[in-house]
């Protein structure tokens, strides 16, 4: 069982897409599975991480943007902005699926695990990610 999100991302950040996911799932009906996510992009990626403090979040960007900076002299790829050669080492660095066990109708997430889209590029656009569920 397949189904898309599209997901508007207004900037570089974390987007919360959890309960986007959930809605997904729920629409097939499984009780018992795996759910996979994979996003349809080269410079965004998917990412489990804590969702009750968003200074966790903010930490998070920042000590990616100090480890992967713009403009770097060794960038080739420049013609789409100075932003998009390390999105793209951004998202090979992270993920652009996850795989979630379903249990008992829900995803297995922990207690302060969501399930995040991370944008790597400044410009504002939608995303699209597959979810899958295999029962």
């Amino acid at each position: 069982m397949n189904a898309i999100i599209n997901v508007s991302a207004d900037g570089q950040g974390l987007y919360d897409i959890t309960h986007k996911v959930i809605e997904s799932v729920h629409g097939f009906g499984v009780s018992e599975g795996l759910v996979t996510l994979f996003l349809r992009h080269t410079s965004a990626s998917l990412l489990i991480q804590e969702n009750a403090d968003p200074a966790a979040q903010r930490d998070l960007e920042a000590w990616l943007n100090r480890l992967v900076p713009e403009e770097d002299p060794l960038y080739t790829h420049t013609q789409e902005g100075p932003d998009d050669m390390p999105a793209h080492i951004k998202a090979a660095l992270t993920a652009t699926h996850l795989s979630i066990p379903l249990m008992q109708g829900r995803l297995a997430l922990g207690t302060w695990q969501g399930i995040f889209l991370w944008e790597h590029r400044h410009r504002s656009g939608g995303r699209e990610i597959v979810v899958n569920v295999t029962s």
